[in-house]
């Protein structure tokens, strides 16, 4: 299983008027989220509520993560944390989209989102002569 499809990671991502770290930042926002969303449907619970132990558990068992990655146990702890930390950004994006839960936000709100996102920290940056 891609953890993007084509749209989703390539496509929209490459297009979206966006630095690299940027466009990292929207690819690593995006996987979480498809991982957030998994591990809900799974625990029957809102993404909001999810616990890093929950995330480390589905890591642990997601059989697409292979298998010859080296040190399993610290990438899977690198994983975790890389989820729980894309928690901040996709509530902000819910808050500011009105979708009300993280669940609800699509792809294309994400990228829209790091887009303005950018474009302010761009004219912000701009105005105090940095």
């Amino acid at each position: 299983m891609d953890f993007l499809t084509a749209f989703e990671g390539v496509e929209a991502v490459d297009k979206a008027l966006l630095t690299t770290k940027d466009k990292f930042l929207a690819r690593v926002a995006l996987y979480s989220l498809r991982s957030l969303k998994k591990i809900a449907q799974e625990s029957g619970q809102a993404i909001e509520d999810i616990s890093p132990q929950q995330v480390l558990s589905w890591v642990e068992q997601d059989a697409s993560i292979p298998i010859e990655v080296e040190d399993k146990e610290s990438f899977q702890m690198f994983f975790t944390q890389l989820v729980m930390s894309s928690l901040k950004p996709l509530q902000r994006i819910a808050t500011d989209e009105e979708s009300g839960a993280i669940a609800n936000l699509t792809p294309a709100q994400v990228i829209a989102w790091f887009e303005k996102d950018a474009k302010l920290r761009m004219e912000q940056g701009g105005k105090d002569g940095s």
